[in-house]
Order: structure tokens, then sequence, then C-alpha cells
């Protein structure tokens, strides 16, 4: 059974997500703080964890550094904090999605369902051909393997940059809008949360690119989206 992991403080809304999941045949578990939240995700298998940001002892921003440090896991925050800001700095720190409270526990549950079989089929594809290097003048990307490099060097990318970098590398040179890319990525409709393709994108940049802002292989088409080229 898929096991999820649910680091909320407020009991109420942590019951409520726990009954949800429930009713859709997953086994979720609860911490109400910090400390032992990032404990328990580090230590438990778990398919899926879902973070609060405003946690007693730890924030969830440092519980999702943490774990995406380690672990190789979807990671959904679920906050009250709907900056800009704090979406960025969530992505930044490796979430695979931003829910903003108060919101539905119906699309809570569709969301986590989309990214456990995004994360299946990601798996199920490093099983494939020993041999399927992607080559692009420096650029080398294995999608066997989840390796990527630039000169012969060693890039590491989380597993939704690296999804965002296959797919646009498998397309070349054509335009995909953020919401296009959203929903290829994601599995969902954008519904207009696009700042999660906008920081992915940016953080490639930085990890390939000698010079981010002059960037060679995924390029901004000014109203358009994003190219990859070759």
């Amino acid at each position: 059974m898929t096991r999820i992991l649910i680091v909320e403080d407020d009991p109420y809304i942590a019951e409520l997500q726990k009954d949800y999941f429930a009713l859709h045949g997953y086994e979720a578990e609860i911490c109400h703080d910090g400390q032992g939240g990032l404990k328990q995700a580090l230590s438990g298998d778990y398919d899926l964890i879902i973070l609060d940001i405003q946690l007693p002892g730890i924030s969830g921003f440092e519980i999702c550094k943490t774990i995406r440090e380690r672990l190789d896991v979807p990671i959904l925050i679920v906050s009250a904090k709907n900056e800009e800001l704090d979406k960025i700095r969530g992505f930044g720190f490796g979430a695979d999605d931003f829910v903003t409270k108060p919101f539905s526990p119906n699309e809570l549950v569709a969301r986590a369902k989309a990214h456990l079989a995004r994360y299946e089929r990601f798996k199920s594809g490093q099983k494939s051909s020993p041999d399927d290097s992607l080559r692009i003048r420096e650029l080398t990307i294995n999608p066997s393997s989840h390796r990527v490099f630039v000169h012969d060097q060693e890039i590491f990318l989380t597993a939704k940059e690296f999804e965002v970098l296959v797919f646009m590398a498998t397309n070349p040179n054509r335009v995909f809008s953020k919401d296009q890319l959203f929903e290829k990525i994601w599995g969902l409709d954008s519904n207009g949360d696009i700042a999660t393709v906008t920081v992915h994108i940016s953080r490639i940049r930085e990890k390939l690119e000698a010079d981010p802002s002059n960037p060679q292989f995924i390029e901004t088409v000014w109203g358009a989206g994003y190219r990859f080229t070759v």
C-alpha cells in the first residue's frame, strides 16, 4: 500500500488530509512538529510527503531541503503562506508542488496521485535500455541512469528538474508555454500556478549553463514560453 507522511501542526487539517487519503486507499501517518517530521521522513519508507511550512522546531522549507538532499520522493507543500516568494523558495528547496490553504481535499488527493504516477513512470523508465543517452553539444543526458554531464562533469538535478530537461531535450526546437510544460511534467492543469515552471527552468540553467543569463540550451521565447535548442 502507498504510504504518505503528513507533517502538519494543525490536528484538524492533518486528520482531514489523512481521512481523504484513506478514502482513496492510501495509508497516511501524521507528525505534528518539524523535528519529528524530519526524523520520521528520513527513517520511514514513504512514497510521498506532505509538508506545512510553519511548524514547531524546524520549518517545512528546511525539512524539504534536507529530504531532497537524501531522498528521491514526491514532496508537496501545503501552506497558508501564499506569497510568490514562498512558492519560489519551496520549489527552490526541491518541492514538487505547492498547494495553498484553504484547499480542496479532493484536489490535494488528485495532485498527490499525479505526482505518485509520474514518479512511478520515471522509476520504470530508469530500467529501460542501458545506453539511451542524449548528446547535445557538451551536454549528455542519460534517462536510464538519471545522470547529466556537462563537459564530462556530472551535474546533479532533482527528479522534477531532470524530467523537465529530458522532456525538452527530447522535443527540441519546439516552443512550450509554461502552462503546457506544467501539464506535461506535473500532469495537472496549471490553474495559473506556473511559478513552478519558472523556478525549475531557472535552476536547470544555473546548473547547466556557464552563463545562466545567456542560456545555450533552454531559451526563453518572449511571450510564448521556452525552447530547447540543438
